[in-house]
C-alpha cells in the first residue's frame, strides 16, 4: 500500500456501495487500484498523464473519475459514509456555512462551449468517443453563467472558482457547491443547505435539517433569514452595520434586532477548519479541471477521504 492509498478498513467501508458491471460493456478495472490513483491525483495535483504506473493506465483512472463525477457516484459514496456516521451518533448537527475562493490554473480554461454530441448534430465531426460529454451535462451544479457554466469567473483574486460548503461541528463537509469566483455567498445559501442529504440506514427519509446553523455577515439578509425561519432552523448570523443603521433610523418601525448569540457564533470556526482540511488536497486548493462537474467531483472525493479518516 502506497502513501495516501486506501487502508483495508477504508476499502471495506466503500466496497459495498461501488458500481458493478452490467456485463454488457466489459469488466471494470479493479476499483481499489483506480480509486487509489484518483486519490493520488487529488492529493498531489499531478497531471493525469503523470500518474505512477502502479495505478494502471492513466486514461482509465481519469475516465472513472470523470464518469463518477458526472453520474453522482462520488456524492452517493459520501452520503453513505455520512449515513454510517449518523447511525453511530458521530455527526454534530450544529453546522456552519461559508465559502472559499479557489485559484484556477490556466489549464482550467478552454472547455468546449458545447458537447461533442451537439457538434455532430450540427454536421460537424468529432474524434472523441460518442456521447462522452452528454452524460455530464445534466449533472452540472447550480451557479451557471460562469465561463459557459463551468464555475469559472473573475474575482478580486483573478481567475477563480468559489467553493460553497456546509460543515458539521467536527469540521467535516456535509455539502458542496461550485460557482464562479465572483458569486456572492448568499446566492448559494439555499442550494448548499438543500444538498445536505444523509440517508437513513433502513427505512425512513434522509435527514436534511440541521439542529442549528451559524454563518457570517455574508448571509445576513432577509431571504436567508426567512428561509431558515420557514424551515424552523435555529441560527445565529451577525447583523450588518448598514442594516443595523437603517433599522435604527426607522425607530419603532424598524422592528426588533435579529437574535445573535456571541458564544454560539464562536463555533463557526468549524467550517473554516473544514476548508483548511479540504485544501490539504492540492487539486482542490488549485483548480486544474476544465469542467465544473469534474472539479466538484474532485472536491467531493477530498471530502469523502476526510470522512473516512476522521
Amino acid at each position: 500500500m502506497g502513501r495516501g492509498d486506501l487502508t483495508d478498513a477504508e476499502w471495506e467501508r466503500l466496497r459495498p456501495f461501488l458500481p458493478v458491471s452490467n456485463g454488457r460493456c466489459g469488466r471494470w478495472r479493479d476499483h481499489r487500484q483506480v480509486i487509489d490513483g484518483i486519490l493520488h491525483r487529488v492529493r498531489t495535483g499531478v497531471q493525469w498523464r503523470d500518474l505512477p504506473e502502479r495505478f494502471g493506465p492513466w486514461k482509465t483512472v481519469y475516465e472513472r473519475h470523470r464518469l463518477w463525477s458526472a453520474d453522482g457516484t462520488w456524492e452517493r459514496l459520501l452520503q453513505q459514509v455520512q449515513a454510517a456516521a449518523d447511525v453511530a451518533g458521530e455527526i454534530d448537527w450544529d453546522i456552519s456555512v461559508d465559502s472559499t475562493i479557489v485559484r484556477a490554473h490556466q489549464h482550467a480554461a478552454g472547455a468546449r462551449n458545447r458537447p461533442a454530441a451537439d457538434a455532430r448534430a450540427k454536421g460537424g465531426r468529432s474524434s472523441r468517443t460518442p456521447g462522452r460529454d452528454t452524460l455530464a451535462e445534466p449533472a452540472r451544479p447550480a451557479g451557471g453563467g460562469d465561463a459557459g457554466g463551468e464555475g469559472l469567473g473573475r474575482s478580486r483574486g483573478g481567475f477563480t472558482s468559489k467553493l460553497h460548503l456546509s460543515a458539521d461541528g467536527r469540521c467535516r463537509p456535509l455539502s458542496l457547491v461550485v460557482t464562479g469566483g465572483q458569486r456572492a455567498d448568499c446566492t448559494q445559501f439555499q442550494t448548499v443547505l438543500a444538498k445536505i442529504r444523509v440517508p437513513r440506514v433502513g427505512s425512513g427519509r434522509p435527514r436534511t435539517k440541521p439542529d442549528s446553523l451559524a454563518a457570517d455577515k455574508g448571509y445576513s439578509n432577509g431571504p436567508c433569514r426567512e428561509y431558515l425561519r420557514r424551515r424552523g432552523i435555529r441560527h445565529t448570523i451577525p447583523e450588518k452595520a448598514d442594516s443595523q443603521a437603517a433599522r435604527l433610523r426607522k425607530g419603532s418601525r424598524g422592528g426588533r434586532p435579529p437574535g445573535f448569540d456571541e458564544e454560539w457564533y464562536k463555533k463557526r470556526n468549524t467550517v473554516e477548519r473544514a476548508i483548511n482540511r479540504l485544501k490539504q488536497s492540492r487539486a482542490v486548493a488549485t483548480r486544474y479541471d476544465k469542467r465544473g462537474y469534474v472539479f466538484l467531483g474532485t472536491a467531493t472525493t477530498a471530502a469523502l477521504l476526510i470522512w473516512l479518516r476522521s
